[in-house]
């Protein structure tokens, strides 16, 4: 394939969606008027987990099939994946909630205070009962999304902030490109990143709440994201004080050490999303939109990338393309 692409858009999947393009040696371009990853994106603001069968809990079954690889391919691309796993915990009064969940998810481990304890020892004798996901993994957002940059830059592939598109079209500007698909909507979802040496955890942590679930991520160095609220909205206006004071009492639930926390960042952004949830590739011309990652940026961007970059070099009809599968 020889004509040039151009690719709008440099979160998540457009980063993805170029990598994928360029191991191809397809001629490409990138166009961002921001210039490239950042706060604008709402893959700056992402916790990072690549939980497959965590998600199972509340996605459909495509999310856990196509997401089983993406550890190894953000590895593959530079990102540092930490594969310790995840451990979900609920609380006395909510243990109904991890019953639940262990019946939607598949190949955990129901563990019990001594191995608890073994897996992050400054949890023990805070939970009988938990369940451990030992395939999963988390990344920073950050450092994979400079990972995915840097990359295509040293194969003198550089975002540029203006310009015109030239040959095939990829629009990949989540919720900005909401005035060409009518479909998308926006769910916001807010973060605290926040600094607590006092507490160490070495995983994901997932805290079941019937109302508002919470996990924590760790970041290293005492660093840790924390992230619960998903809202049926695409305000991009800044973390409400509810969410907030939400996510730090449900830290302090899980260790009470956390209630010494330094507060560094307060973040949130709209998630782009179809009705179903599940990610988009729609033909329209010489433009392949590809869209709706929703919260499963990390996760399916690894395989909608490929996708796109099969359908526009072979003409191959991807999964994700509702046309022909509606």
């Amino acid at each position: 394939m020889t004509t040039p692409v151009t690719v709008l858009g440099a979160g998540v999947l457009g980063l993805a969606i170029a990598t994928e393009l360029a191991a191809r040696g397809i001629p490409l371009r990138i166009i961002d008027p921001a210039g490239g990853p950042g706060p604008q994106g709402c893959s700056w603001w992402a916790g990072g987990m690549l939980a497959p069968y965590c998600e199972e809990e509340s996605a459909e079954p495509a999310v856990v099939r196509l997401g089983l690889d993406a550890a190894d391919w953000w590895a593959r691309h530079g990102a540092t994946v930490h594969p310790t796993g995840t451990l979900v915990l609920a609380l006395g009064r909510d243990q109904a909630e991890l019953d639940r969940f262990a019946r939607r998810t598949r190949t955990h481990e129901t563990v019990t205070a001594p191995k608890i304890a073994a897996l992050e020892p400054e949890l023990e004798s805070r939970f009988r009962r938990g369940l451990f996901y030992a395939s999963e993994s988390h990344l920073t957002p950050r450092q994979a999304l400079t990972a995915l940059r840097d990359g295509l830059a040293a194969k003198g592939i550089e975002i540029e902030t203006e310009g015109t598109p030239e040959g095939l079209v990829v629009d990949a500007r989540g919720f900005a490109a909401r005035d060409a698909l009518p479909d998308l909507r926006g769910v916001r979802g807010e973060m605290l990143m926040i600094r607590c040496p006092e507490v160490t955890l070495t995983r994901t942590i997932r805290l079941l709440h019937p109302r508002i679930p919470l996990y924590i991520v760790p970041r290293g160095e005492g660093v840790y994201m924390l992230g619960a609220t998903m809202l049926e909205s695409g305000a991009k206006s800044r973390v409400t004080a509810r969410a907030a004071v939400e996510m730090l009492s449900s830290a302090y639930a899980l260790h009470p050490g956390f209630a010494e926390a330094e507060i560094l960042e307060l973040g949130a952004d709209a998630r782009p999303a179809f009705p179903d949830n599940l990610p988009r590739l729609r033909r329209r011309g010489s433009t392949l939109f590809a869209n709706g990652l929703y919260r499963h940026g990390y996760l399916l961007a690894p395989a909608v990338a490929r996708m796109a970059a099969d359908h526009l070099q072979t003409g191959q009809i991807p999964e994700f393309m509702d046309e022909h599968n509606p």
